[in-house]
C-alpha cells in the first residue's frame, strides 16, 4: 500500500490524483519511445503547464500555483509511482524557477516565470563543466563586460533539460581568482548567437531524460540577465538553493524505494521456483523484510525533512543527510530487489531494471554523496 505522508491534506490528495492521471496518460505510454529518442516530446511540457503542474510552489502573480514545497514533492512522488521518470518537472519547477523567484528582479520574474509555468519555456541550470564537477569555485566559463552586455565563453556538460531548454541559468566567472565571490549566475536564452548544444549524452540510466553538452562561443547577453543585485553572488545563491534540490532528490529516492519493494513483493508472490512461490523461501522473506524496513525509515526521515522545510527550518547538514542516506539506500534496495527477480531483473522490459539503472546517478548529482558527508562532517 502506498505511503501517505502526515503532511498531506485533501488539497494535496487531489493534486496527487491529478498528477497520477497526467503521468499515466501523457507520459507512461511514451516512456519507451522517449528512452529511444533520449528526450521527451516538447508538447508534454505544454500539457503539464495546461494542467497547472508546473510552478506549483511559485507565487500566483507569476503564473504559479501559490503552493509550497509539498506541492512539488507530491508531483515528484507520483512521477516515480507511475514509472514515468523522463519529464524533468522537478528540476524545472522545484529548482530552477526558485533561483529566478528568489534572486530575480520583478522584470526578470515577469519575463520568464509565467512562460515556465505554462510550459512555453523549458529551463535548465548549467553548473558542471568538462573539467569541473563538484568544485564550483573552479569553473572556467567566463562572462566579461562589454558595454551594456556580458560576453559568455565556455562549455558545460551533463546538463539536464539541456536539449530542449529555452532558458539556461549559467554559472560563470565574472572576475578572476578562485574565491566564492568570483562566481555569478547569468540567464541565457538559447536562441542567442554563439549558443549551441552538443550531443545528447548516452547515459547508463534515465535514457528518456535529455542531458547534453552546452557551448557558449562569445554569447552576448544584456547585463540585465544577471541574477541578483550584484556580481559575485552566484556561489551564495547556489549554496542557498541546493538544500531544496537535495531534498527533491531525497523525495525521489523514498518513492523509488517504495516502488521497488512494491514490484518485488508482487513478483515474489507469483514467481515459482522448486514448486512454490519464491515468497515462501526464507531468503526472500528476509530480504523483503529488510527493504520494507528501510522503506519505513526512509519515509519517516523524509517526512520530517519535508515538514521542517515547509516551515523554513531545514538546515543544510540535515538536507545533506537526507540526500546521501536516502539515495544510498535507494541504490541498495533496488539492487537487492533486482536480485530477487533473477535473470528477469536484468531485462530492460522489467521496471525493476530501469529503477536500478536510473537510481545510480542519485548518488552523484546534486552534489556527490561524498560532498554531502563533508558538509555534515564540518557541522559536527
Amino acid at each position: 500500500m502506498a505511503h501517505r505522508s502526515p503532511w498531506m491534506n485533501e488539497d494535496l490528495d487531489a493534486l496527487a490524483e491529478l498528477a497520477r492521471r497526467f503521468f499515466e496518460k501523457e507520459c507512461a505510454p511514451n516512456e519507451d519511445r522517449w528512452r529511444r529518442q533520449h528526450h521527451v516530446d516538447r508538447e508534454v511540457w505544454k500539457a503539464a503547464g495546461e494542467l497547472g503542474l508546473l510552478g506549483l510552489s511559485l507565487p500566483e502573480e507569476y503564473g504559479g500555483g501559490g503552493g509550497d514545497f509539498r506541492h512539488e514533492a507530491v508531483v515528484a512522488i507520483e512521477q516515480v509511482r507511475t514509472l514515468a521518470p523522463s519529464l524533468g518537472i522537478a528540476l524545472h519547477s522545484g529548482i530552477i524557477a526558485h533561483y529566478i523567484n528568489a534572486y530575480g528582479t520583478d522584470e526578470q520574474k515577469q519575463r520568464w516565470l509565467p512562460a515556465m509555468c505554462s510550459g512555453d519555456i523549458v529551463a535548465a541550470i548549467a553548473m558542471t563543466e568538462p573539467g569541473t564537477g563538484s568544485d564550483l569555485q573552479n569553473i572556467k566559463t567566463t562572462a566579461r563586460r562589454d558595454g551594456d552586455d556580458y560576453v559568455i565563453s565556455g562549455a558545460k556538460t551533463f546538463i539536464s533539460n539541456g536539449f530542449l531548454a529555452d532558458l539556461v541559468l549559467v554559472a560563470v566567472k565574472t572576475s578572476e581568482g578562485r574565491g566564492a565571490d568570483t562566481v555569478s549566475i547569468i540567464a541565457v536564452e538559447t536562441d542567442r548567437g554563439g549558443f549551441r548544444r552538443g550531443r545528447n549524452l548516452e547515459k547508463v540510466g534515465q535514457h528518456g531524460q535529455d542531458t547534453c553538452e552546452l557551448f557558449f562561443d562569445d554569447v552576448r547577453v544584456p547585463q540585465s540577465n544577471l541574477l541578483g543585485v550584484a556580481e559575485g553572488l552566484g556561489f551564495i545563491q547556489l549554496m542557498s538553493q541546493l538544500p531544496q534540490e537535495r531534498l527533491i532528490l531525497a523525495v525521489a529516492a523514498a518513492a523509488a524505494i517504495e516502488k521497488a519493494v512494491e514490484l518485488t513483493v508482487a513478483y515474489a508472490r507469483e514467481r515459482e521456483a522448486f514448486g512454490k512461490p519464491i515468497f515462501g523461501f526464507q531468503n526472500t522473506q528476509f530480504t523483503l523484510a529488510e527493504v520494507d524496513t528501510v522503506k519505513s525509515i526512509a519515509w519517516t526521515f523524509l517526512d520530517d525533512c519535508v515538514t521542517k522545510h515547509t516551515r523554513g527550518e531545514l538546515d543544510i547538514p540535515t538536507a545533506a543527510k537526507a540526500k546521501w542516506w536516502l539515495t544510498d539506500q535507494q541504490c541498495r534496495v533496488t539492487d537487492d530487489c533486482l536480485q530477487l527477480f533473477g535473470g528477469y531483473g536484468y531485462m530492460a522490459e522489467y521496471p525493476i531494471s530501469r529503477l536500478w539503472t536510473d537510481s545510480r546517478i542519485q548518488k552523484i548529482y546534486g552534489g556527490t554523496n561524498e560532498i554531502m558527508k563533508m558538509i555534515i562532517g564540518r557541522s559536527l
